[in-house]
């Protein structure tokens, strides 16, 4: 039943996405061009995304636990370290390269523009990297202590 939820749930925020228009890349250069032809409306989906999720959170950490599942899946730590400050810049430097992140991306693949078949091999790429690098640093870290 899991993996049903999941698909209706991923197919709700892609369509979220189209609708929005947040699967054209130029949506988002525009938001950044801010001496050029800025476009404020990437603000008020962001505004809007975190008020839902904002309420969201509120409203389902009440319960004991998920309804699919048997605990919440919440990080332990809170703390902000260098591969967390890494991880942002160049999450935001892709980001602002390209115009996409991760799910705009994949929403788009379908869509099949050159620079959404170019981005988002890419971005699988880099995300097998960045295991290995972390795979890498926590076998290092675990001979050196």
């Amino acid at each position: 039943m899991r993996p049903v939820f999941g698909f209706i749930t991923g197919l709700i925020f892609g369509l979220g996405l189209i609708v929005s228009g947040m699967a054209d890349p130029a949506k988002v250069l525009n938001f950044l061009d801010l001496f050029g032809t800025w476009d404020p409306s990437l603000a008020f989906v962001m505004g809007g995304a975190m008020t839902t999720a904002f309420i969201g959170y509120r409203l389902v950490l009440r319960r004991p636990s998920p309804l699919l599942g048997t605990e919440y899946d919440i990080p332990a730590t809170s703390g902000i370290d260098r591969n967390l400050i890494a991880g942002s810049a160049l999450f935001g430097l892709g980001w602002g390269i390209g115009g996409f992140c991760p799910g705009p991306a994949l929403t788009a693949l379908p869509l099949g523009a050159p620079g959404t078949l170019l981005f988002v091999p890419s971005m699988l790429i880099g995300l097998w990297l960045g295991a290995r690098a972390g795979a890498l640093s926590s076998s290092s870290r675990k001979t050196h202590a």
